[in-house]
């Protein structure tokens, strides 16, 4: 079944970022993975705290990212990490818990399976207000990706109902969203239709 991932970016939430938390928890999405990167180590933890508390009472599966000591201690579902992060310390990915990883290139994608990496997000495929004046990689980039590796792929950057269909035909496993998710003014309804435009 084809997974629909919320990436969350509390700068860009224009309600108290906790209650879009539930909101989310309560919309259909498949997974959460909190990446706010311009956190302390201290200062996420702290959020993650509050925000896995909700997502497992909810019984949404969340993710963390970065950080892999707060995953650790906190016992996070599992580990989103940049490739440079996962390079650099490989046994991240041998750990007991489930380890995917960014990239933006077949060849990172090659790489990341190589270290252990159990998924990959590739992206940014679509022009998106988070990559402002980058154009977008293109759907042929994502079912390049997806033909190289063995491991389930999501894309992310610029998804929406519109093209959302596109992601799903080049082979990818599911989408993340960001503003879409951050912004709308109703997560449920976003889901809704989503998965309405994937039929």
């Amino acid at each position: 079944m084809f997974k629909i991932i919320c990436v969350t970016n509390r700068a860009l939430c224009e309600e108290d970022f906790l209650k879009r938390v539930e909101k989310i928890a309560h919309c259909g999405a498949s997974y959460l993975i909190l990446r706010e990167k311009d956190l302390s180590e201290q200062e996420y933890e702290a959020l993650a705290r509050q925000v896995l508390a909700i997502c497992r009472r909810e019984g949404l599966p969340c993710g963390l990212h970065h950080f892999d000591g707060v995953a650790a201690r906190l016992k996070a579902d599992w580990l989103h990490l940049p490739l440079p992060d996962l390079e650099e310390n490989p046994k991240l990915a041998v750990s007991d818990r489930t380890v995917g990883v960014s990239v933006h290139s077949v060849e990172q994608a090659l790489r990341a399976q190589e270290l252990g990496a159990k998924y990959v997000t590739a992206g940014h495929l679509f022009e998106t207000d988070c990559k402002k004046g980058l154009p977008g990689r293109g759907v042929s980039f994502l079912r390049e990706v997806c033909a190289s590796v063995s491991i389930p792929v999501y894309a992310i950057g610029g998804i929406c109902a519109e093209n959302i269909a596109q992601v799903k035909q080049a082979g990818a496993t599911g989408a993340c969203l960001m503003s879409e998710f951050m912004r709308c003014p109703s997560p449920k309804d976003l889901v809704d239709k989503l998965l309405e435009n994937l039929t």
